[in-house]
């Protein structure tokens, strides 16, 4: 079958030779079942027989059994786990049950497969093989596509087979169809099955319908008569190539014995393939030794070492032909000999598999399996398991509970439309006033999964009042999520405002104050959204005074930081704020959580910008873009778009506004809205287009206080370009209300700012005092831009007034600090007014690492911050060698030879 298999040996003889090299491969046998995925795999091995071997197979009833083909494929490995950096060896220890532990994040399981491969591969060249991808559980699926994608440098090459169209972890990867066979070798394959004579229109009618596929050939004429063979007449199959290859395999088990066609049948139940197991089954039910013979003798099942099947088909086949109660009757045997200690899950799930009708120790059971599986990250397999609990249970209490459990799982694993499903189950039941809350809290949960932010905000406010007089904790929680769900919609919510969602809020909280970090943060966005900013200001402060001891459990810490660390930076708090961003990051770098780190990433990001540090915050946008690729989500919009706004690189800023605009107005995110107006009038007021600027400036204002920003951030923007359009009554409308907010806060930054904006819309003496108080104020801050920004507009005044002399040591200090920092188009303007005050800016020799793609830089960058190659690896989801493999690109560029030289 493979000697006419030229094209795919090939490609896998380059792979084999690529990793021999140490150049990571992957790729993708895809095929229709039979077609001879298996047979590629097979000869993979062959020519790697230099190299060490690591095999999975996806086993169909194996599927919800989270990390089950994991588990089959590092299990050889796993004395290497004291190698890996410890959060990555706990993740794996954690999920195969070798330890306890919270659930790991699965995209930090997937960089301890990678790094796991990279030290297999340390000795000699790995080749993982997995066949059957199709029946990986989903989990195992998305760890082993997550290392795939990321081999560069390492002597490993992972090579999956799967069905057509049947595995969407493994899309991006390197795709090889493998087709059926052309026809002459066709007709030859034919031929050599065949002992009886074989009319030429029948064979050509075999070979036209099986379009070649080798496992077709070669199995279907095995049920056809000598006379259809001879020149009879053929009828034609119906349904998928798949469907008839099963019904040949139907019809061969059909003519065994009885007893034959139950043990095919128990062992069709067993997932291990271990045949001690499938012996005592059999023996349960009275089944022979002698009936194995028959089984073999017709091609269908091997037992030697292993149970085998000819190939999976027969397995699905044989399990789908039996009758409901044959299957219960196989799955009761093999409940009863799989040992509870070593297999408890199994055993529950097979135990499931033979009740008909509700059985509450089989469903506490598996509501205890469940607990398991979530415990080792297995979310699927935990909402696999409650689902079945739930159909099991007679008490519709306990019915209602387990659905709810099982709908909440099915949602944090990722599949919101069936978590909706699932909720369709509780609901068929007699509800309480709490289930009936509880049922609509996850309803509205799964919206704002869906679709952030039009349907969830009148969602969690329905049911945040239902829970306030049925469980005041849950209901305080889900108010406050409503007013995040209301923040982030802004004016793009359905029906929900968010000065609704904190009257409500307000009106539920108990009059009893908590000293709590998150409980004065949900009593001070109530007294913002509805008292206004200044009534406001004092809890939110006594909140981020919480918020600064540190009492937070990490997960606390997970849920809470992002909000203080928004409440800080609009508090004009950057001490704070960089505090709590620091901590919120190493909070989700140590919990490898890896949904929350871009989160945590772009609140640093943002620390940075704000101070001046461009350079930082590149590099961190670097390990942003690291993060969300592997992970498929968005960025947050905040931190690219004022990074790219400061930067003032044109083309590529105003894109990256075009599409998130575009993109937030799809999800319905007024937050994402507002962010993108604001960077739009940051930019056009460093390049001078202040009608521009005013525009987008005031669509920011007119927009409703929102999550990350309010309208607040850009009215400083809006005064500027005001001024500069001639149009002061806007200018002075924006300044009234930045006043509001300034004088509530503050600090040196909020008042700095205040004093530029009523600089800009003042005369004479009174624009000079506020010109210096604002450079006074904010140059007791550590906020760089905004600083020099506040010299740049005093020396254009001053330029104006005629004093050229004064302008320029404004200027002059601007232009430094702006070409310092990376600030490219606010250096151009400041440039072009030093120019017109008849002097040349001095030219700034800037190191750059113009020779370094953005990823060289920023390893380049850890290096120098003294992280090791591991630490690398694990912020850039790269493993160890392929830092070291980036390490020797970038000496051989810098023409250097060690760490130290680079880190001078």
């Amino acid at each position: 079958m493979l000697r006419d298999r030229r094209s795919e040996r090939e490609a896998l003889d380059q792979l084999v030779e690529a990793v021999r090299v140490g150049e990571g491969r992957a790729l993708v046998l895809r095929g229709e079942p039979g077609v001879g995925k298996t047979a590629l795999l097979e000869y993979l091995v062959r020519q790697a027989s230099d190299c060490r071997m690591a095999y999975a197979t996806g086993i169909q009833s194996e599927m919800e059994l989270a990390f089950a083909g994991l588990h089959q494929l590092c299990t050889p490995m796993l004395d290497l786990l004291d190698r890996l950096p410890s959060p990555q060896g706990d993740a794996l220890s954690t999920v195969f049950g070798l330890s306890g532990g919270d659930p790991p994040d699965r995209f930090l399981v997937g960089l301890a497969v990678l790094g796991l491969l990279a030290e297999a591969a340390g000795e000699r060249p790995l080749i993982c093989v997995v066949d059957d991808a199709q029946w990986l559980d989903r989990a195992s699926a998305q760890a082993l596509a997550f290392a795939a994608r990321r081999l560069v440098a390492e002597s490993v090459g992972v090579v999956f087979a799967a069905r057509d169209g049947e595995v969407a972890e493994l899309a991006g990867l390197a795709q090889l169809v493998v087709d059926g066979l052309p026809d002459a070798e066709a007709r030859e394959l034919l031929r050599s099955t065949l002992r009886g004579p074989l009319d030429e229109r029948v064979r050509d009618r075999i070979v036209a319908e099986t379009r070649g596929n080798p496992l077709a050939l070669l199995e279907l004429p095995h049920g056809l008569t000598p006379a259809q063979l001879a020149g009879g007449v053929v009828v034609s199959g119906t349904g998928t190539l798949a469907g008839q290859i099963e019904e040949n395999y139907r019809r061969r088990l059909a003519a065994l014995p009885a007893e034959t066609q139950r043990l095919v049948l128990v062992a069709a139940a067993e997932p291990l393939g271990d045949p001690v197991l499938l012996w005592r089954a059999a023996t349960q039910l009275s089944i022979s030794a002698e009936s194995a013979a028959p089984a073999a003798c017709a091609g269908l099942l091997e037992i030697g070492s292993r149970v085998r099947f000819h190939h999976p088909l027969v397995r699905s086949a044989i399990y789908r032909a039996a009758a409901p109660e044959e299957r219960r009757i196989a799955h009761r045997a093999l409940a009863d000999v799989t040992d509870p200690e070593a297999d408890f899950d199994r055993r529950a799930w097979h135990a499931a598999q033979a009740t008909a009708g509700p059985d509450e120790n089989v469903a506490a059971d598996l509501e205890h399996s469940a607990g398991r599986a979530q415990a080792r990250g297995g979310l699927a397999a935990a909402a696999a398991y409650l689902e079945r609990a739930a159909e099991l249970t007679a008490d519709p209490d306990r019915r209602v509970q387990r659905a709810l459990a099982a709908a909440r799982a099915t949602h944090l694993a990722g599949a919101p439309d069936a978590a909706l499903k699932l909720l369709s189950l509780a609901e068929a039941c007699p509800l309480t006033k709490l289930q009936r809350a509880r049922v609509d809290l996850q309803r509205a949960q799964i919206a704002f999964t869906l679709n952030r932010g039009r349907e969830a905000p009148p969602l969690l406010l329905q049911a945040a009042k239902q829970l306030e007089q049925l469980d005041v904790e849950l209901a305080g929680q889900t108010y406050l999520d409503t007013l995040l769900a209301a923040m982030f919609a802004g004016a793009l919510a359905g029906g929900v405002s968010v000065q609704e969602a904190a009257h409500a809020a307000r009106a539920a909280s108990p009059t009893t104050r908590t000293s709590r970090a998150p409980d004065l943060l949900l009593e001070g966005l109530a007294l913002r959204f509805n008292d206004g900013y200044t009534s406001a200001a004092p809890t939110l402060k006594q909140a981020l005074r919480a918020f600064r001891n540190n009492d937070l459990s990490p997960q606390e810490g997970l849920r809470w930081l992002w909000h203080a660390c928004i409440t800080a930076a609009h508090l004009w708090d950057y001490d704070t704020w960089e505090l709590l961003a620091t901590r919120f990051v190493h909070t989700a770098r140590d919990a490898g959580a890896l949904t929350m780190l871009p989160l945590a990433l772009s609140q640093r990001i943002g620390v940075h910008v704000l101070l001046g540090q461009l350079t930082d915050a590149t590099s961190l946008r670097e390990e942003l873009n690291s993060i969300t690729d592997a992970t498929g989500h968005p960025p947050p919009p905040i931190a690219i778009l004022l990074l790219a706004a400061w930067q003032g690189h044109e083309p590529e800023a105003r894109q990256l506004i075009e599409t998130t605009t575009t993109e937030v107005l799809q999800r319905g995110e007024g937050d994402g809205l507002v962010k993108a107006q604001w960077a739009a009038a940051l930019l056009d007021n460093s390049l001078c287009h202040y009608e521009d600027a005013l525009t987008a400036a005031q669509q920011a204002a007119d927009q409703p206080p929102v999550l990350g920003v309010a309208p607040w951030a850009a009215l400083a923007e809006l005064v500027e370009a005001a001024t500069r359009c001639g149009t002061p009554e806007r200018a002075t409308h924006a300044f009234r209300q930045l006043a509001d907010v300034t004088r509530a806060s503050g600090t040196d930054w909020a008042l700095g700012i205040q004093a530029r904006s009523r600089a800009l819309l003042s005369c004479g003496r009174d624009a000079e005092r506020a010109y210096c108080e604002a450079i006074d104020r904010l140059g007791r801050t550590r906020v760089r831009g905004e600083l020099a920004r506040a010299k740049l507009v005093y020396g254009e005044w001053l330029r104006r007034e005629g004093r050229r002399l004064d302008a320029r040591e404004q200027l002059r200090a601007a232009h430094e600090t702006f070409t310092a920092i990376g600030a490219t188009a606010f250096a151009q303007r400041t440039a072009t007014e030093l120019r017109a005050t008849g002097e040349s800016p001095r030219k700034r020799t800037v190191e750059t690492s113009t020779e370094l793609t953005p990823q060289e830089a920023q390893i380049a960058g850890l290096v120098r911050e003294g992280l090791s190659n591991p630490e690398i690896g694990a912020r850039l989801f790269i493993s160890p060698r392929t830092v070291e493999w980036h390490l020797g690109r970038i000496f051989s560029k810098l023409d250097i030879t060690s760490r130290k030289q680079l880190s001078r």
